[in-house]
């Protein structure tokens, strides 16, 4: 069954996603999901195509039947090597509330495991309850802790822009 002959709510076998690096060829759905969104900072194009090239290794793509349905772009940080970032979690949606978003972090954080990473951290603004339900699920399910904290204000970014809040997930001590 193609992407075009499901319905808007499909019901999909847990094993039916598939979670993956990205490949270039994939950029361009990635921005075609992040637009979609209507929520998320769309970035160009070229960007989606350049993380899929340059960093592949901290982001993931979720596939159904070989066609991308979601992503989690993420990069391990400069300033704190064992920590792979999250920059944007997306899914198509048509296939939200499927607990791909929440599939998609496990694999992230399995490939950023087997490279010696061990923490995940993002941002998220105080409004979006449902990232924070999502990384504070994620985070329970591996056993983890999670910690927030203030990261940037409003007056930080040149445009109107939510306040971000920085969530870190790391192993019990």
């Amino acid at each position: 069954m193609s992407l075009t002959e499901m319905s808007t709510t499909p019901t999909i076998a847990p094993d039916a996603v598939a979670v993956r690096s990205p490949e270039v060829s994939d950029g361009v759905r990635l921005w075609e999901i992040a637009r979609d969104t209507d929520v998320l900072d769309l970035n160009s194009s070229y960007a989606y195509v350049l993380w899929c090239e340059d960093y592949a290794d901290t982001t993931v793509v979720a596939t159904i039947d070989n066609h991308v349905v979601g992503f989690v772009t993420g990069y391990q940080r400069p300033q704190s090597p064992d920590t792979v970032m999250v920059w944007q979690v997306a899914v198509d949606d048509s296939f939200r509330g499927l607990g791909i978003a929440r599939t998609m972090l496990q694999g992230l954080m399995d490939k950023a495991e087997a490279r010696g990473l061990t923490t995940m951290t993002t941002t998220i603004s105080p409004d979006n309850e449902a990232s924070q339900a999502l990384f504070a699920s994620f985070a329970e399910s591996r056993d983890m802790t999670i910690t927030r904290r203030d990261l940037f204000a409003p007056n930080d970014f040149p445009d109107a822009h939510q306040p971000e809040d920085l969530y870190t997930i790391a192993p019990r001590s």
